[in-house]
């Protein structure tokens, strides 16, 4: 059936060194999944909140579904993260030791269900995204250059 990507979260890459990826389910109720399947999803100020036993992603925003009129979901409310108990020990364990956080990646559906790739991340210090920046237009120059030579 394949994989369709209904969110991605860009700035990421940009805010973040993204060091463990995770893919997760993601506990929904039946107008979420529609709007989902419809592409009305951001998550732009999402984040993964743990509190030991579970995982719960917070502040993605999953627009109203037109259709559902009064059983209609909250935008923002929390959903639950499915995981491997293993898994949220391992992400507990960094979270806590080692100060990072987990954020959302993208959130796709996949043969019929929507999952989430979550990441362990190390936030970036302003001279580390300007690093970013300024190798990424190097790179930009040099394949522009070998293209103009061609």
């Amino acid at each position: 059936m394949g994989i369709k990507v209904v969110a991605t979260n860009r700035k990421a890459g940009h805010d973040y060194f993204l060091l463990e990826h995770y893919e997760a389910g993601i506990a929904l109720q039946g107008s979420e999944i529609k709007s989902i399947r419809a592409g009305q999803m951001s998550l732009a100020e999402a984040y993964v909140k743990l509190d030991g036993r579970e995982a719960w992603l917070v502040d993605a925003h999953i627009a109203p579904y037109e259709q559902a009129s009064i059983f209609n979901h909250e935008p923002r409310r929390p959903r639950r993260l499915l995981m491997h108990r293993s898994e949220l020990r391992k992400l507990w364990n960094e979270v806590r030791q080692r100060g990072v956080t987990i954020i959302p990646i993208r959130v796709y559906i996949k043969d019929g269900r929507a999952k989430v790739e979550i990441a362990v991340a190390k936030g970036k210090k302003l001279y580390d995204k300007r690093d970013t920046i300024a190798k990424r237009d190097a790179q930009r120059e040099i394949e522009r250059e070998v293209r103009r030579r061609e």
